[in-house]
C-alpha cells in the first residue's frame, strides 16, 4: 500500500509520459488481440462517448474522480450537453434544416454501456501500466454504476403463437422464426446456418459459426460468441419444418436448372441461397413483423423464450446453458433468475405432495405461557384431581376473568379450549359444567 501511494506522488511529481488518452487508444487499439465485432463496438463507444470529452487529457490528468464524474454525466445525458439547449441536425455542415433537426433532449446512457466504457477504458490503463506509461491504472480505483439487474421478456405463449402465424405467410421466414424459438440460436448464427450443418436423419443441428458486418458493412462470418460449437437437438416438429424447408430449396434449384451444395446457406434471400441474410435484415424484418401485431418484441426475445420454456418445463441449468452457448450455467442462472425461482417453487410444491402428513402436536400437556392456555390448564387439573367432579359447574366467566385478572374474552377462550377437549360441556343460557364420562364419547 505504502509503495503505490508513493508511486502515485512520484507519477504526480514527475509524469513518465505526456502521451494524452487519444494516443494511448490508438497504441492499444493497435496491439490488442479483439475479435472484429467486439472492437467495432469498443471503436464505437469510445469514439462517440470517450474521445470527444476526455480524448485530449493526459494520461496523469486522469484519477478515479475524474472517471468517475464522466461516467456520472454520461448518465445523465450521453451527448455530454452540460445542461445546454441547442439544436440536434441530422447532418454536419452546412444545410437547410427539416423536421429533423429537433431540439436537443438528454437521454441517459444505460447503465450497462457505462460499464462496458468503464472496461475498456481498464483495459486500455492496464496496457498503460504495464508500457510503464503510468504508475497506477486509475481504472481501478473507479467505481462504474452498479450492474442492471436482467430483466428478459420473452413473448408470452400466445403472442409466440400470433408471431409464428404471421410470419408463415412466407414459409422460409417462418421456418427461421420457428427454428429461433426453438433451439434458442442467435441471430447470427442462423444467418451463417449451412445445410451441412444440419443432420435430420440424427435430428442434430451444429452451430459452428456467426455471421456479422465489418467496419465496411460487408458480411462476414467469425465464431460464435463464446469460439466453441455446440451440438442441439431437435423435435420431431422442428426436423419436419427443415425438411419442407430443404424441400422448397431443392424445388427452386431445378427451376434454376443448379446443383445443391451442402454449403449452401439454409436461409437465404437469394433463389439458389448462396448468399446468407444479414444479421441487421433480420431484427428489422422480425421488428417490423412485431409492430404489425401489436407485439412489443425483438428477435432475441425468442431467444429467451426458449431458454423461460424449458426452464418451465423442468429443465436443468446446464442443459439450458448448453443449448443457449453460453459459457457455463452462471450467465443462465444470473438471467433466467426469476423462472428457476418459479421452478423452485413447483419443485418444492411436487416435493410436499409426496411427504407424509406432519404428526399434530397434541394440545393436552403442551407447554405454553398465553393467559387462555393458563387458566385451561388450571381447570383441567382441578377436574383430574376430583376438585371439580362430573356434573359441577365451574365458575363464571365473570369470576375466571376476575381471579386471572383478564378480559372476558380470554376466559371464554379458556373454556372454549376445555369444551373442544369434552372435559366442559356448555348449553346455551347456563353456566358450563365438568363433563360425565360418558360425554367424552359423545360426537
Amino acid at each position: 500500500m505504502r509503495t503505490r501511494f508513493l508511486n502515485e506522488v512520484d507519477e504526480k511529481r514527475n509524469p513518465r509520459t505526456r502521451a494524452t488518452l487519444n494516443q494511448l487508444l490508438d497504441k492499444w487499439l493497435d496491439v490488442a488481440d479483439i475479435e472484429p465485432t467486439t472492437r467495432m463496438g469498443y471503436v464505437n463507444k469510445l469514439n462517440k462517448h470517450v474521445r470527444p470529452v476526455l480524448g485530449k487529457l493526459a494520461l496523469t490528468r486522469l484519477d478515479a474522480e475524474t472517471l468517475e464524474s464522466f461516467y456520472a454525466s454520461l448518465r445523465r445525458c450521453r451527448d455530454w450537453c452540460g445542461g445546454k439547449a441547442f439544436v440536434k441536425h441530422r447532418v454536419e455542415g452546412e444545410h437547410t434544416c427539416t423536421a429533423k433537426c429537433r431540439p436537443h433532449v438528454c437521454k441517459p446512457l444505460s447503465a450497462s454501456s457505462v460499464r462496458q466504457i468503464h472496461w475498456i477504458l481498464s483495459g486500455a490503463f492496464s496496457r498503460a501500466v504495464r508500457w510503464r506509461w503510468i504508475a497506477v491504472n486509475p481504472a481501478g480505483q473507479a467505481e462504474p454504476p452498479a450492474p442492471p439487474h436482467p430483466d428478459p421478456q420473452p413473448p408470452n405463449p400466445a403472442d409466440t403463437a400470433r408471431i409464428i402465424n404471421e410470419a408463415w405467410r412466407d414459409p422460409d421466414w417462418g421456418a427461421l422464426v420457428w427454428l429461433a424459438m426453438t433451439t434458442g440460436a442467435r441471430r447470427g448464427e442462423l444467418c451463417a446456418l449451412r445445410w451441412h450443418h444440419l443432420d435430420l436423419a440424427a435430428g442434430v443441428l451444429t452451430l459452428r459459426r456467426s455471421a456479422y458486418l465489418d467496419e465496411n458493412g460487408e458480411l462476414r462470418e467469425k465464431d460464435t460468441k463464446t469460439h466453441q460449437q455446440r451440438r442441439v437437438a431437435l423435435d420431431p416438429e422442428t426436423i419436419e419444418v427443415l425438411r419442407e424447408l430443404h424441400g422448397r430449396y431443392l424445388d427452386r434449384l431445378a427451376q434454376l436448372d443448379a446443383d445443391a451444395d451442402p454449403a449452401d446457406y439454409v436461409f437465404s434471400p437469394e433463389p439458389d441461397n448462396g448468399r446468407g441474410y444479414r444479421p441487421d435484415t433480420i431484427t428489422q424484418r422480425y421488428g417490423r413483423l412485431a409492430a404489425r401485431l401489436g407485439i412489443t418484441s425483438h428477435i432475441h426475445a425468442l431467444r429467451h423464450y426458449s431458454a423461460t420454456e424449458l426452464i418451465n418445463a423442468g429443465a436443468d441449468v446446464r442443459t439450458v446453458a448448453g443449448r443457449l452457448g453460453h459459457g457455463g450455467g452462471t450467465t443462465t442462472l444470473r438471467v433466467y433468475a426469476a423462472w428457476l425461482s418459479e421452478s423452485d417453487q413447483r419443485a418444492a410444491g411436487t416435493l410436499a405432495a409426496r411427504t407424509p402428513p406432519r404428526p399434530v402436536a397434541p394440545t393436552q400437556g403442551a407447554a405454553s405461557n398465553r393467559p387462555y392456555q393458563v387458566i385451561a390448564a388450571e381447570l383441567r387439573e382441578q377436574i383430574a384431581a376430583g376438585q371439580l367432579p362430573p356434573g359441577d359447574q365451574l365458575p363464571a366467566i365473570a369470576e375466571l376473568a376476575a381471579a386471572h385478572d383478564v378480559s372476558v374474552g380470554t376466559a371464554h377462550r379458556a373454556v372454549a379450549l376445555l369444551t373442544a377437549d369434552r372435559l366442559v360441556s356448555v348449553a346455551r343460557g347456563r353456566r358450563a359444567t365438568v363433563a360425565h364420562p360418558r360425554d367424552e364419547n359423545s360426537p
